[in-house]
C-alpha cells in the first residue's frame, strides 16, 4: 500500500487548498448568479473580476438582461468592439446599467461631434470609461457641450472658445484618431486662447512639420508642454554634443517625444550613445527614438547582450545596435537570448546585469 505523506508542509498545503476552495464557493454563492453568468459568458470578463462586480449590493437587484443588453447593443452600434466593451465594463461596471438615451447617448454624441468615431471612440472610452460616468450634460441647451467634473473639469461652462478651437484644429487636418491623441494627452490645448493655439501651430509648421503628416499632432502636443525658453535650453544641450540646430529639428520631427524627457535624462542618453559607446552622430540623428528609451532598463542591458553576440559572430548577418533597441521585449529575448541554446544562460545573465558588470566604457570593435 502506498504511504500517504502526512508531513506538516503537506498538511498546511491541504488546509490552504480547502480554505481556497470554500472561499471561492462562498463568493460564488453570495454573488448575483444571473449577473455573474452574464459578465463571464456574454462579456467574457474574467471570473475573478466578475465575482467582485456581481457580489456588489449595488447590482443585487439586476435579474434581467434587458438593460445591460440594451447598453451592449448601443456600444456595438456606435463602433465599439467586444474587447472595448469588456474593458470599459470591467473598470466601470455602472456603465452597463446606464440609461442609453438619457445618460450615454448625449455623452457619446459629444465625442462624435469632436470627430471621434468607431474604433477611435472605443479606444478612448475603454481606457478611460470614467468619461461616461463622471461627465454631466447640461440639458438646458441643445448644442453639443459638456460640463466636466474630475479630470476634465478644465472645460469651461462657455463652450464657444472650445468649439472654435476644435474647428480650427479640424481645419489644420487634425481629425479622428489624431484629434483623440490631443483629447487624451493634452486636453487643455482645446481651451487655450485661440491666438495661443494658432501660435503653437505656427511654431510646429516653422519647424518643418507637414499638416498632412501623422507626426504633426505629436509635434503640436510636444511644443504645447514647453515654453520657448525650455525648448531653447534643450537645443543648447544637443548643440553641446555637436548636434546642429538643423539636426536637432530633424530629430524632433522624427521623434517629438524626445522633448518630453528631462534635460538630465537627455544628457544621460547623449553621453551614453555619443561618448560611452561612440555611436555615430549621423546614426543617432537618423534614429532619435533611441533617446526616448530607458538607458538603465533597456539600452544598457541590450548593449551587454550586443557585446557578446556580435564579436562572436553568433548572428548570420550584421545587425546594428539601433535596430536591436527598437525590438519589443518578447522579440528581443527570442532573437538574441533564447535561440542560442548553450549560450542562453550567459546572455540572460548579461541582460539582467550580471557577468559583464555594469561598465559602460567597453567600446565595440564592430561598427555600430
Amino acid at each position: 500500500m502506498q504511504r500517504i505523506n502526512s508531513s506538516p508542509n503537506s498538511q498546511n498545503l491541504a488546509i490552504k487548498s480547502l480554505f481556497s476552495f470554500f472561499s471561492s464557493l462562498s463568493e460564488t454563492q453570495n454573488s448575483n448568479a444571473f449577473l455573474l453568468n452574464y459578465l463571464t459568458e456574454t462579456l467574457n470578463i474574467p471570473k475573478s473580476r466578475a465575482l467582485v462586480i456581481s457580489n456588489s449590493n449595488r447590482y443585487s437587484h439586476i435579474k434581467s438582461p434587458e438593460k445591460p443588453e440594451t447598453v451592449r447593443q448601443y456600444f456595438h452600434n456606435v463602433g465599439f468592439s467586444d474587447t472595448e466593451i469588456q474593458l470599459a465594463v470591467s473598470v466601470s461596471p455602472q456603465i452597463l446599467f446606464s440609461d442609453v438615451d438619457k445618460t450615454l447617448k448625449p455623452k457619446i454624441e459629444f465625442f462624435q461631434h469632436l470627430g471621434l468615431q468607431g474604433s477611435d471612440l472605443g479606444k478612448i472610452i475603454s481606457k478611460t470609461p470614467s468619461l461616461l460616468t463622471k461627465i454631466l450634460v447640461n440639458d438646458t441647451n441643445n448644442e453639443d457641450f459638456i460640463r466636466v467634473v474630475s479630470r476634465w473639469k478644465w472645460i469651461p461652462t462657455d463652450k464657444s472658445g472650445l468649439l472654435r478651437n476644435i474647428e480650427y484644429l479640424r481645419n489644420c487636418g487634425i481629425v479622428g484618431s489624431q484629434l483623440s491623441v490631443l483629447l487624451v494627452r493634452q486636453p487643455r490645448l482645446f481651451c487655450y486662447e485661440e491666438s495661443k493655439l494658432r501660435h503653437l501651430v505656427s511654431r510646429v509648421l516653422d519647424m518643418g512639420f507637414s499638416i498632412n503628416s501623422r507626426m504633426f499632432v505629436y509635434g503640436l502636443q510636444a511644443v504645447s508642454y514647453l515654453s520657448e525658453e525650455t525648448f531653447d535650453r534643450k537645443l543648447e544641450l544637443f548643440r553641446s554634443y555637436g548636434i546642429s540646430k538643423e539636426e536637432f529639428i530633424e530629430m524632433f520631427r522624427k521623434a517629438p517625444g524626445i522633448l518630453a524627457s528631462s534635460e538630465e535624462r537627455l544628457k544621460l542618453g547623449l553621453e551614453f550613445f555619443l561618448k560611452d559607446i561612440e555611436f555615430k552622430k549621423s546614426v543617432l540623428v537618423h534614429n532619435p527614438v533611441c533617446l526616448t528609451l530607458s538607458i538603465e532598463n533597456r539600452v544598457i542591458p541590450r548593449y551587454r547582450v550586443f557585446q557578446i553576440v556580435m564579436p562572436r559572430g553568433m548572428l548570420k548577418k550584421k545587425l546594428s545596435f539601433g535596430s536591436m533597441l527598437l525590438l519589443s521585449e518578447e522579440n528581443f529575448l527570442k532573437k538574441f537570448v533564447l535561440r542560442f541554446g548553450d549560450d542562453a544562460e550567459e546572455l540572460l545573465l548579461a541582460y539582467k546585469g550580471h557577468g559583464l558588470g555594469s561598465s559602460r566604457k567597453e567600446n565595440l570593435e564592430t561598427t555600430i
